[in-house]
C-alpha cells in the first residue's frame, strides 16, 4: 500500500517542481503559452494512447457514459471557480489545476489497482505524466504569481494536489485488493473525458491567447509524449 502512495504521489511530483520553477526564472507570457501548448498536446497523447486503450474492455456505452461524468466533475469545478474568482484575475489557471486534479486521481487510482492486481506499471507512461505535467503546472502558475499568489501558497495548492493522487493511489489499491473484478477501465475513460473537457475550456483558450505559435507548440507535444509512451 505505501508503494502504491509512494508511485501516485511521484508520478505527480513535477507539479510541485513546475510550481517552484516560476520563481526561479523569469517566464515570458509567450513562453507560458508555449508550455501550455505543449502540455495540450502531450495531453492528447496521453488519452489517445494511453487512457482509452486502457479502458478497451468496456462497452461503447459504459465508456461513454464515464467520459461524459469525468467531463461534468471539470465543468462542476471549473462552474466553483467561476463563481469564487469571477471571469477575471486567476481564473483560468485554476481552471487548468482543477483540470490536473480530474486527471491525476483517476491515474492515481488505475497506478493503485494495476499493483495490487501484480499488473507491471509501465515505466514510460509514468514518464509521460510526469513530463507532461510540467507545462501542464508551469503554465497556470506562472499566471498565479503574476496575479499575486506567494511561492508558499502555489506549492502549497500543487502539494495538495500531488497528496490527492497519492492517497487516490491507495483508494486503488484497497479496492482491487477487496475485489478481484475490479479494474482501472472506468477510470481510464473518466480521465480521458475530464481531459479532453479541460483542453477545449482552459488550457487550449489559455495558451492561444498566449502564444501565436501555440498549434505548433501542440503538434511538438504530442509526437513527443506519444513517442516517450
Amino acid at each position: 500500500m505505501l508503494h502504491a502512495f509512494t508511485l501516485g504521489a511521484l508520478s505527480q511530483l513535477s507539479l510541485i517542481l513546475s510550481g517552484l520553477l516560476v520563481f526561479l526564472f523569469t517566464v515570458s507570457k509567450r513562453m507560458v503559452g508555449a508550455m501550455a501548448a505543449f502540455g495540450a498536446g502531450a495531453l492528447f497523447a496521453a488519452v489517445s494512447r494511453d487512457l482509452l486503450p486502457e479502458a478497451h474492455d468496456l462497452q461503447l456505452w459504459q465508456a461513454s457514459i464515464w467520459a461524459m461524468t469525468g467531463a461534468g466533475v471539470f465543468l462542476l469545478g471549473e462552474h466553483f471557480v467561476h463563481k469564487k474568482f469571477g471571469s477575471e484575475g486567476p481564473t483560468g489557471a485554476l481552471g487548468i489545476v482543477i483540470g490536473a486534479i480530474v486527471d491525476g486521481v483517476p491515474e492515481g487510482i488505475i497506478f493503485g489497482i494495476q499493483i495490487a492486481g501484480g499488473v507491471p506499471v509501465s515505466v514510460a507512461f509514468i514518464g509521460a505524466v510526469f513530463v507532461s505535467n510540467i507545462p501542464q503546472a508551469l503554465a497556470p502558475s506562472a499566471d498565479l504569481a503574476a496575479a499575486g499568489w506567494s511561492k508558499r501558497r502555489i506549492v502549497a495548492l500543487w502539494s495538495w494536489v500531488v497528496l490527492a493522487c497519492g492517497v487516490a493511489s491507495v483508494a486503488g489499491y484497497g479496492a482491487r485488493f477487496l475485489a478481484d473484478r475490479v479494474t482501472g477501465t472506468r477510470m481510464a475513460a473518466f480521465a480521458a473525458g475530464a481531459i479532453l473537457a479541460m483542453l477545449c475550456n482552459s488550457l487550449i483558450p489559455f495558451a492561444t491567447e498566449r502564444a501565436k505559435a501555440a498549434g505548433m507548440w501542440m503538434v511538438i507535444g504530442f509526437c513527443v509524449s506519444f513517442a516517450m509512451t
